[in-house]
This record gives structure tokens, C-alpha cells and sequence, in this order.
């Protein structure tokens, strides 16, 4: 009985931590969130069937992909280059020390540096370069949004209706 409450409540804790992985880049969100899932499902409290656990967990495999796969290919298609990738992403863990405010600037401001280190002659490009790469990690942070709030959904759903 005692396992079957900490089975419970770790699935909670685990979503939340997806919640909250969805933008802190050092958390896996959506693999977060699925373990919560399948921890739960161990539960007597929660009843989440297996075919639930393997939905989504292919939905957890596809945006997992697509989240590493949009940034770097919408700051390419925009004419960015791996630096400006990579400033995004340095912005992003930079802005988790700044403030909650910071993580939407941060990563636009760290492609745009990226990307002047790569060619400091040309604004205009960095500047379109930086905007492929908020783009993409917009796409991505609201992909694994609605993806763990679907997976919260599923956990919630099956609490009550297991009471």
C-alpha cells in the first residue's frame, strides 16, 4: 500500500519536473514527464493502461527528435550557422541565471552573438539568423508544452477515475 502512494506521488513529481523541463534546457521534459507516467501506472491510484504508456511514448520519442532536430534547422534555413545554434543555446543556460524574463531574449541574443562571430560584417544575416533561432526554440519549448500538459491531462484523468 505504502509503495503504491509513492508510486503515485513520484509520477506527480516527475511530471512537474517535465513541466518544468519543458524550459530549463538541463531537465528532458518530455522524457520527464513519460516516467512520471509509467511510474504511476505501477500505482493502484492511477490506472494508465498500457496501450497509454506506449502512445505516449512514441509521442515522447517524436518530440523529443523534433526538439533537438527545429532550432539548428530553422537558424539554417534562416542562414544561420552552427555557432548561431550554439550561442542559442548558451543564451538559453545563461538566461536560467538571469531570470525567468531571460529565457525568450537570451537565446534570440546568443544566436544573434553566434552568428557575428561567424561573420561580423553582416547584421542583416545575424539578425535574421537569431530570429530562426528563437523560431525554432518557440516551435520546440511549445511542442513539449502541450506534449507534458497532455501527459499531466492523462495522469489527472486516470487519478479520478481510478478513485
Amino acid at each position: 500500500m505504502e509503495i503504491e502512494i509513492i508510486l503515485a506521488v513520484t509520477g506527480a513529481v516527475l511530471l512537474l519536473a517535465g513541466l518544468a523541463g519543458c524550459v530549463i534546457p538541463v531537465l528532458p521534459g518530455v522524457p520527464l514527464a513519460w516516467a512520471g507516467l509509467f511510474a504511476a501506472h505501477f500505482s493502484q491510484y492511477i490506472q494508465i493502461s498500457v496501450p497509454a504508456l506506449i502512445v505516449t511514448g512514441i509521442f515522447t520519442v517524436i518530440i523529443t527528435v523534433l526538439d533537438f532536430v527545429l532550432q539548428p534547422a530553422l537558424t539554417k534555413k534562416w542562414g544561420g550557422s552552427k555557432n548561431a545554434v550554439m550561442g542559442a543555446t548558451i543564451g538559453l543556460i545563461a538566461a536560467l541565471f538571469l531570470g525567468p524574463l531571460f529565457i525568450l531574449i537570451a537565446p534570440f541574443i546568443g544566436a544573434f552573438v553566434g552568428e557575428m562571430i561567424t561573420d561580423s560584417s553582416d547584421t542583416g544575416k545575424a539578425l535574421h539568423a537569431a530570429f530562426g533561432s528563437f523560431i525554432g526554440f518557440l516551435l520546440g519549448t511549445g511542442l513539449k508544452m502541450i506534449c507534458v500538459i497532455a501527459f499531466i491531462w492523462v495522469y489527472i484523468f486516470n487519478l479520478v477515475k481510478a478513485a
